[in-house]
């Protein structure tokens, strides 16, 4: 038998698997990130939900597993993988163990069971993308934020309104409702409240991803700055995705471009038409597909 994590930045899902593909088990619980808390801590996050795939209902005795799979978040350079990888395998959960970037998860849901190449971006709370060729050579981006050259994802998307708001509101920038939608989100009356709100963490860290839906309301309900932010998210995956391709080399037929996480999976027409925009002028030989369960 399989177990297959997949461990997002938001949510973790496990799967026990028999070698006919057949999903035995599943479980689901909170995020994934063992940069920030610690390996320990992160795979305590995924000791009860392995437990509860691979108990039997009546005894102590876990179900024999011979491979782990797990796609985790946050897993950006090879040195993490490889101390997930024997962390993993210290664990005793299966006899062996292999260790990917969540991405790949995006693609392999993707990607039919004979394989295949292709390319997979994630935009969610942040966002990454990888590749891969029919011959099996991968193409991956470090993706631990602005110093490696990303923009996006919903964390970032959250500080570019909150920064548009703040200027808005004191003069330094241009008109936008964001300045009265974020507070208003959060049943405040200013930016000045919600910005000593986020300070003095009255409202936690945590929950500036609630703002990025009111990022996408506020444009669709056409204000220019917001809108700005949802066309520049657009191009930096477009970026990703056109940058990736030249770097797998000359491919034979067209490639599948699948898109995945919570801000793409939710499918707002000003991103993803305007991604797909993209792609028929740039890329149009890959051929965009929204993915909703890796």
């Amino acid at each position: 038998m399989l177990l297959a994590v997949d461990a997002g930045n938001s949510k973790t899902e496990v799967a026990l698997i028999d070698t006919s593909g057949h999903v035995l088990a599943t479980s689901r619980g909170g995020g994934f990130n063992a940069h920030a808390t610690g390996v320990p801590e992160a795979l305590d996050v995924l000791a009860p939900l392995i437990r509860k795939v691979t108990h039997r209902a009546d005894g102590d005795r876990p179900l024999p597993v011979q491979h782990v799979s797990a796609c985790l978040s946050n897993v950006d350079l090879p040195g993490q993988e490889r101390e997930l990888t024997a962390a993993l395998r210290e664990r005793g959960w299966a006899t062996t163990v292999r260790v990917y970037n969540d991405t790949f998860a995006v693609l392999r849901a993707g990607l039919p069971d004979t394989g295949g190449a292709g390319i997979a971006v994630v935009c969610g709370a942040g966002i990454n993308c990888v590749g891969l060729t029919a011959e099996g050579r991968t193409v991956w981006f470090p993706a631990v934020g602005t110093y490696s050259g990303d923009w996006g994802g919903g964390g970032q998307l959250a500080e570019e309104a909150l920064w548009h708001a703040a200027r808005s509101e004191d003069g330094r920038g241009g008109p936008t409702a964001l300045a009265r939608a974020l507070p208003r989100h959060f049943g405040l009356t200013s930016m000045m409240e919600l910005i000593s709100a986020l300070h003095l963490r009255s409202i936690p860290a945590t929950r500036r991803y609630e703002m990025v839906p009111v990022l996408f309301r506020t444009a669709e309900e056409g204000d220019e700055i917001a809108r700005s932010l949802i066309h520049r998210q657009a191009e930096e995956i477009v970026l990703l995705a056109t940058a990736t391709l030249e770097r797998l080399g000359p491919q034979a037929a067209p490639l599948p471009l699948f898109l995945g996480g919570g801000i793409l999976a939710a499918r707002h027409p000003l991103l993803n038409d305007r991604i797909r925009d993209l792609l028929t002028t740039r890329a149009p030989h890959l051929h965009p597909t929204v993915l909703t369960t890796p």
